[in-house]
């Protein structure tokens, strides 16, 4: 709302223009002996690969240099400035990648080892990690002469993904996925995870990565063309995978604090609990982290934020808007009227001396209220927006930047803050973050993470107290865990559709957009261990997912100025809307339907739009005509829709709609997607209080018990706003893990 001081940023520019000066003067200040030897390797970093020289001795590093990159100036560049002087400074490789920059830090860090491996030297005497064998083949297994090798393509979720394979006529000795563009922290995991498990199994049945169905298939089915394209019988492979039929031992284990479910707000609940400096067991139910979080496609709201004075403010009408709906239609909610009156003040003043962009954090709280019909827990709503500032600063410490500011539904101003890529084009948020937390869990030695172990109980004492968990492990052996304090982060419940249609069976039959995971087994245990529930009958819906694949479309798309129209071609509503109004009049639509339409101005911005195109969801025309067609609307209905829209962004206003959120007009080549709603977000769960404390019925803290993110319930009340579940998991997440590490002393 105000300018805030560039000092702090100016003291930053100066330390990295600095470290980057100290970095070459410690490779200059060396000495370099005559026996010393330059070698060169690359790695890949964001962007593309990253070319290191190295000059070294057996037994130190003289000198490091970037040679040639390609990563993004002001994140990637961070660590080509710094790292190099700081691996000559340590003499090691062992040090710690520069924060915000992990991606392009690691890569400099593996070039770095491989140079010194080229020249003969021992790259671990450096601290590098050893070479990791493929993981993709039984490395027990005797490979024959006479073994085939071949390559197989299959189309995946974003693109092609290619696989080379070693096998005979009766067994797959080997499978690794030379080549793919799937997406961070979902896709990758499929790559990652089932090449050993067809060897292992020695099947082309085996089951697909939980989240990463289409990926998973891709590697399937190209494993499929390669056999065929080696002359081999894949149908040798199509059984159910071998197994080995023997159970893990049943293990007890101790620990501070255990944590159920990582995904964001578990993650980083765990990240908070291990800084604090205790021994944190985070479970996951799946084979990979992520829940619902790594799906999250748009942003994370945070109110008056230094990243927000970098717009100019043109959103006066999504203001006056605000404070005339809630006079108009919550003038009965003591809530809304006391936020109201603030934020009135607040913009009367802003008005008479405007200074940088004008939000504040009661005029998050109005909004979520609002959003919320006014049903919402305030005491939450407050604590989520007074710590959403603070949030985002704390996800940089982490290597998590979102800097970049738009316009999502419900939002007054411009207020989601969103990650961009290495070529400054926004991207998902969830993709981004999710990798970035499970790096920082991974890195605490006192996190240790259980993956496909399931939670079935929470212990208790017998004051009622949380002690610890009962679970099972992936082949079925129990898993005990006695701690000091239970976290629930165990997500929603937009997954289990019988849960869905139990509270509001109006949703039978809807699809969803959610994870596997997302079950409501942490409310069905909380609730066993004397947990209170709220607004479970709460659940959203989300205007925007795509017709035949599920796949949520963000609703960031319509805040960066795309509209929705029906199968006449007709606008029907203000697509910035909250998404319970846009999702109703979607519905009231001929065939419920509708198509989200953008430009290639949108699409060049974007590498989100970019992998909708890729994926086949789009259709396409040069202009709007060949659009109709593309879409079989009618054409001159189409083409007045939009010659109406491009006056109204023009002139800065609707007539029809209301809509106050305008960027540019849509011209050019066009694009749609056709849409429909789905079930997206589960409002209701346990009932918490701002500390995170699970309340019995009686409204009493439940000691011990905690919980965060989807799981609980009271903080978005009827309806979420788009870009408030990132804010709540990382908000409540790190409250959570800071309440346990004090509960466990």
């Amino acid at each position: 709302m105000k300018k805030r001081s560039p000092l702090p940023y100016a003291v930053l520019a100066v330390g990295i223009i600095a470290a980057g000066i100290l970095g070459y003067q410690t490779r200059s200040a060396n000495a370099v002996p005559a026996d010393a030897v330059t070698m060169t390797a690359e790695a890949d970093g964001f962007a593309g690969p990253v070319k290191v020289s190295v000059t070294a001795t057996a037994d130190k590093i003289y000198a490091v240099k970037v040679l040639e990159n390609g990563e993004t100036q002001g994140i990637g560049s961070k660590a080509i400035d710094q790292l190099p002087g700081v691996i000559v400074e340590k003499n090691s490789l062992a040090v710690d990648g520069v924060s915000g920059a992990t991606f392009t830090s690691n890569a400099i860090k593996t070039a770095a080892a491989d140079a010194l491996r080229q020249a003969g030297f021992d790259a671990a005497r450096f601290g590098a990690e050893p070479v990791q064998a493929e993981t993709t083949a039984d490395t027990a297994m005797e490979i024959p002469a006479d073994a085939i090798r071949a390559i197989g393509e299959a189309q995946g979720n974003n693109g092609p993904v290619k696989v080379e394979i070693v096998a005979d006529k009766e067994k797959i000795y080997s499978v690794k996925v030379t080549e793919h563009q799937e997406t961070m922290g979902i896709g990758d995991k499929a790559a990652e995870q089932l090449p050993a498990a067809i060897v292992a199994g020695q099947s082309l049945q085996v089951d697909a990565i939980s989240g990463a169905t289409v990926t998973s298939n891709a590697i399937l089915e190209a494993v499929r063309a390669a056999l065929a394209s080696a002359g081999l019988d894949a149908s040798v492979f199509e059984h159910a995978p071998l197994v080995s039929g023997e159970k893990a031992d049943d293990v007890v284990l101790d620990t501070d604090i255990v944590i159920i479910g990582a995904g964001g707000a578990g993650m980083t609940a765990a990240i908070e609990a291990a800084d604090a400096g205790k021994r944190v067991i985070l479970l996951e139910s799946q084979s990979m982290v992520g829940g619902n979080s790594v799906r999250a496609t748009g942003g994370m709201n945070a109110a008056d934020t230094i990243w927000q004075d970098e717009n100019a403010f043109d959103e006066a009408a999504g203001v006056e808007k605000t404070l005339k709906t809630a006079a108009e239609k919550y003038a009965d909610n003591a809530e809304i009227t006391g936020l109201a009156k603030t934020v009135q003040e607040q913009w009367d003043s802003y008005r008479l001396a405007p200074d940088g962009y004008f939000d504040s954090v009661e005029l998050m709280e109005l909004d979520t209220m609002i959003g919320g019909k006014g049903i919402n827990d305030f005491t939450l709503v407050k604590t989520l927006a007074e710590n959403s500032a603070g949030a985002i600063g704390w996800l940089d410490t982490i290597g998590a930047e979102l800097h970049n500011v738009g316009s999502f539904g419900g939002a007054s101003v411009k207020r989601i803050h969103r990650p961009v890529n290495a070529e400054g084009k926004t991207t998902a948020v969830g993709a981004y973050m999710v990798p970035i937390l499970e790096e920082n869990v991974k890195k605490r030695e006192n996190i240790s993470l259980l993956l496909s172990t399931t939670a079935e109980e929470i212990l208790t004492d017998g004051k009622g107290a949380a002690v610890g968990v009962k679970a099972s492990g992936e082949t079925g052996n129990t898993v005990t865990i006695h701690a000091k304090a239970v976290v629930l982060t165990t997500g929603g419940f937009g997954a289990n559709l019988k849960m869905v249609e139990q509270y509001n069976p109006k949703l039978k039959g809807f699809m969803t957009t959610n994870a596997a995971g997302a079950q409501g087994q942490g409310i069905v245990m909380g609730e066993k261990a004397g947990a209170a529930v709220v607004d479970l009958d709460q659940i959203q819906i989300h205007p925007t997912v795509e017709a035949n694949s599920a796949h949520l479309i963000t609703e960031g798309l319509r805040g960066d100025g795309a509209i929705l129209v029906n199968s006449e071609g007709k606008r029907f509503i203000d697509e910035v809307g909250t998404r319970d109004v846009v999702s109703a009049a979607e519905i009231a639509q001929p065939g419920s339907f509708a198509w989200l339409v953008i430009d290639q101005k949108m699409a060049d911005k974007s590498a989100v739009i970019q992998g909708y195109i890729k994926s086949g969801y789009t259709v396409t025309g040069e202009d709007a005509a060949k659009l109709a067609a593309a879409m079989g609307v009618d054409g001159a209905a189409f083409s007045e829709t939009l010659d109406s829209w491009n006056g109204y962004v023009a002139a800065k206003q609707d007539p029809d709609f209301s809509r106050t959120s305008f960027a540019e007009p849509l011209e050019g080549t066009l694009y749609a997607i056709k849409v429909m709603p789905g079930i997206h977000h589960t409002m209701g769960g346990l009932r918490i209080n701002t500390k995170t404390e699970v309340l019995n019925g009686e409204g009493q803290a439940i000691a011990g018990l905690f919980a965060a993110g989807e799981v609980t319930g009271g903080v978005h009340g009827a309806n979420r706003l788009g870009g408030n579940a990132v804010s709540d998991f990382t908000v409540f997440g790190r409250i959570a893990g800071e309440n346990a590490a004090k509960l466990a002393g």
